[in-house]
């Protein structure tokens, strides 16, 4: 718990890759919500919000060029690459955690209910440092959707990694808490996992989803592959203890079958056929292609950490 808690002076934090049909009516969104915070006394007058570009191709940093112009709430962080969606949230926070006492992170596409803020904020005020914005449910997702974000979801857990369910990247954690964060230096960032490590005290604020405002969304089915790929490789080493006991399976089966095809061969009991052998050979080849794969995600992943390049570079703050 917090030794003394007061309004604090709040950051929301908003990556943007190609939002210029959206970024308007969230600034005015958002904006809207500062100004009833303030007014109520439950965050400090100067709040205020950052909207990280990410390499957009649009004009979304002009855009957020003119929005900081006519309006002193808004920051503006401009990457000189697109670095990624986890990388722009941890730009926003590392470039202005020492200016916040809590920072907020929320998507510019307006599915996530920008009301939820003031209930997290109350629960800041309450003593919890890290607050979860969780989707009551997915009535709003496709019937695919929802169904890999359940089997995600349940194959996170059975591989280890803590992960709350039916959390994105919506939540409020207080400074101390977005400090701890910024002390994780690995480059493969899944912050899903990585914010429940922290320990720190937590609640949870349920709303509803809504449909995006506009524009098109930037997870389609390949990118939400390999960020599911890379949750569960970056937290679990469970693929290689699997790979480990499929090995040992395969091994025993493998002495069986010479027991049985030495007992047949002394007892003249041959029949030459191909079946059996290109079935074994295809399941052998595909457990060994498999297991490489796996081992080679991992050793991918070593690859890039131990290089220690830079997540992101910034071109420009306004």
């Amino acid at each position: 718990m917090q030794s003394v808690i007061t309004p604090p002076r709040l950051a929301i934090v908003v990556p943007c890759y190609n939002e210029e049909a959206v970024l308007t009516e969230t600034n005015t969104r958002l904006t809207n919500l500062l100004q009833e915070l303030i007014s109520r006394t439950k965050i400090k007058a100067d709040s205020f919000i950052v909207y990280v570009n990410d390499g957009s191709k649009d004009q979304t940093w002009q855009l957020i060029c003119q929005l900081q112009q006519k309006n002193t709430h808004v920051r503006g962080v401009k990457l000189a690459h697109n670095a990624g969606h986890q990388n722009a949230l941890m730009a926003g926070l590392e470039s202005f955690k020492d200016e916040a006492d809590a920072m907020v992170t929320i998507d510019a596409d307006l599915q996530d209910d920008v009301n939820a803020i003031a209930a997290m904020v109350d629960e800041y005020l309450n003593g919890s440092d890290i607050i979860y914005g969780v989707r009551k449910e997915r009535t709003t997702d496709t019937f695919f959707k929802r169904t890999t974000a359940l089997a995600f979801y349940k194959l996170m857990a059975i591989m280890g990694t803590d992960t709350v369910y039916n959390h994105a990247d919506y939540r409020l954690m207080s400074h101390r808490a977005v400090e701890a964060l910024c002390q994780y230096p690995e480059r493969n960032l899944f912050l899903r996992g990585l914010v429940p490590l922290l320990g720190f005290a937590t609640k949870n604020v349920y709303y509803d989803r809504a449909e995006r405002f506009a524009g098109e969304s930037k997870y389609p089915l390949r990118k939400m592959l390999a960020f599911a790929i890379d949750g569960i490789t970056s937290f679990s080493i469970k693929p290689i203890t699997i790979i480990f006991l499929t090995g040992i399976g395969c091994f025993i089966v493998g002495l069986c079958l010479l027991v049985w095809g030495l007992y047949s061969y002394l007892n003249d009991m041959v029949v030459p056929g191909w079946t059996s052998l290109l079935l074994s050979l295809w399941l052998i080849g595909g457990v060994m292609i498999t297991s490489l794969g796996v081992i080679g995600q991992y050793v991918g992943k070593i690859y890039i950490e131990v290089k220690h390049r830079p997540r992101y570079h910034i071109e420009e703050i306004v």
